[in-house]
């Protein structure tokens, strides 16, 4: 399955951009990356992350109507396509049945 890996910066980065939806773009994703996680990253961080996924197929984009407060530049929207949703799926059921597997003891719980 060459290609369909989620990195766990990628897979934050798509968690966030199903929260955002449909409003997911730059900056505002890296202001929830932040909010969600405390985790602080950067814009260019973000970006080239957005286009990987963008690449693999996971996410699509748009590019929304240009504002005054922007000095005239679009906003560029990302949303998640179905291949995307998949790979979020694999990565989610991958992580519960790991998480299943580990022994109490493992972790120090009783």
């Amino acid at each position: 399955m060459k290609g369909t890996y989620l990195g766990e910066f990628e897979e934050l980065v798509m968690l966030v951009v199903g929260v955002l939806h449909p409003k997911a773009y730059g900056v505002a994703i890296k202001k929830q990356i932040l909010s969600q996680t405390k985790r602080k990253v950067t814009l260019s961080a973000v970006h080239a992350v957005l286009h990987r996924l963008e690449n693999k197929g996971y996410l699509t984009s748009e590019f929304g109507e240009a504002t005054a407060e922007r000095g005239g530049k679009r906003k560029k929207y990302f949303t998640i396509t179905m291949a995307g949703s998949k790979a979020l799926s694999m990565a989610m059921e991958t992580r519960k049945d790991l998480w299943s597997q580990i022994p109490n003891v493992a972790l120090h719980r009783s």
